[in-house]
């Protein structure tokens, strides 16, 4: 059994006494795994955040960090490292005096200050540094400080909230992979909390996806992406082809959904309700096959060719499918058929296995 540092018993968090930012939140969180907390904003991510960090208290419920209620315990108390988006250094201290920081208001002897200050430096390639001043670093070498700095006193738990959001693509990603070889290699317990679906795939262990206050589902990357639970979730998480039906029969793990036109498709029944209720089918473009490798597949349709998307390695192709216009199927360029064109009417197909019978959208979306 894999041992809980971090434990959510019941949390709730209100701002007015009424509505809930975070409704019933109940959460182990493994000692060294990356933790991602996703959603979109006001989901209630960050405010559980803040919670653990303890700069924010739970209007109802117990936070437990190793086995004790950390209610009543200071945020300088609690053993937790942070890191945020806008890196927060001291402008007036060198790069060596901000890592020293922590260590010395935690009464440490010199010697082992400057020891653990050069080893955490070393950790983020900035040995070079030491002497300068955050105004005279780029971006991501403050970014890295402000890592560096979280890490220096060897908390058992590091939380990061959008710590790279302020950052270009392509940095975002260098440190993206940074803070994963330095989770694997220090093994340090990470919650890290972010709005960007790629993020959160890339670097956890496991992700947490919220919504409305509360965890629509919990899952290592590839099984929130292959097996969402909910319509939610599917759409939230890389990109979903969406169609509306009501559910015609029900045969164990498989179900028969009619559309609004009538095509018939055979699915996975993952979240449905009883017959004739209405359902949503998520079908993701990857999956999605046409004209001669349709042919073995379990539900065959014709689609129209309206658009091509060219992103270099891969292209998006639009189409028009059982009366929806925005149906997507992605193709590596490789397998791109070069005389596909604009008001071609192609088949295609997608496998049983890979359609999740979902529930509704709620009105509006």
């Amino acid at each position: 059994m894999d041992e809980v540092l971090v434990s959510f018993q019941g949390v709730q968090k209100s701002y007015d006494g009424e509505s809930l930012i975070v409704k019933d939140l109940n959460l182990d969180i493994r000692k060294g795994e990356f933790l991602t907390l996703l959603g979109p904003s006001g989901s209630g991510k960050t405010t559980s955040l803040m919670m653990l960090a303890g700069f924010e208290t739970p209007t109802a419920g117990v936070i437990q960090l190793g086995g004790r209620a950390l209610n009543n315990v200071p945020p300088h108390k609690r053993d937790i490292g942070m890191v945020f988006q806008n890196y927060a250094l001291f402008p007036h201290m060198t790069v060596a005096e901000n890592l020293a920081f922590p260590l010395t208001v935690r009464g440490m002897s010199k010697t082992d200050v400057s020891e653990r200050v050069k080893r955490a430096l070393a950790m983020v390639q900035l040995d070079a540094f030491a002497t300068r001043y955050p105004a005279q670093l780029s971006g991501g070498q403050q970014q890295r400080v402000a890592l560096a700095r979280a890490l220096v006193f060897e908390p058992q738990l590091v939380l990061m909230d959008e710590p790279l959001g302020a950052l270009d693509k392509q940095l975002r990603e260098h440190m993206q992979m940074e803070i994963k070889h330095l989770h694997q290699r220090l093994g340090v317990t990470v919650v890290y909390v972010t709005h960007d679906q790629g993020e959160a795939l890339t670097m956890s262990d496991r992700v947490a996806v919220f919504h409305q206050g509360e965890i629509q589902q919990i899952a290592p990357p590839r099984t929130l992406y292959e097996e969402p639970c909910n319509t939610f979730v599917a759409n939230f998480i890389g990109e979903n082809n969406r169609l509306n039906g009501r559910l015609l029969s029900r045969d164990g793990e498989q179900c028969v959904v009619a559309l609004e036109r009538g095509e018939q498709v055979r699915a996975l029944a993952v979240n449905v309700g009883a017959v004739g209720e209405p359902v949503t089918l998520s079908i993701r473009p990857e999956r999605v096959r046409l004209n001669a490798a349709s042919e073995r597949c379990d539900n065959r349709f014709t689609g129209r060719v309206a658009e091509f998307i060219y992103l270099g390695d891969h292209v998006r192709v639009r189409l028009e499918v059982c009366g929806a216009s925005d149906f997507f199927v992605k193709q590596p360029i490789a397998e791109l058929d070069p005389a596909l064109a604009v008001g071609d009417v192609v088949p295609l197909g997608w496998q049983v296995e890979h359609v999740r019978a979902l529930d509704p959208l709620p009105v509006g979306h």
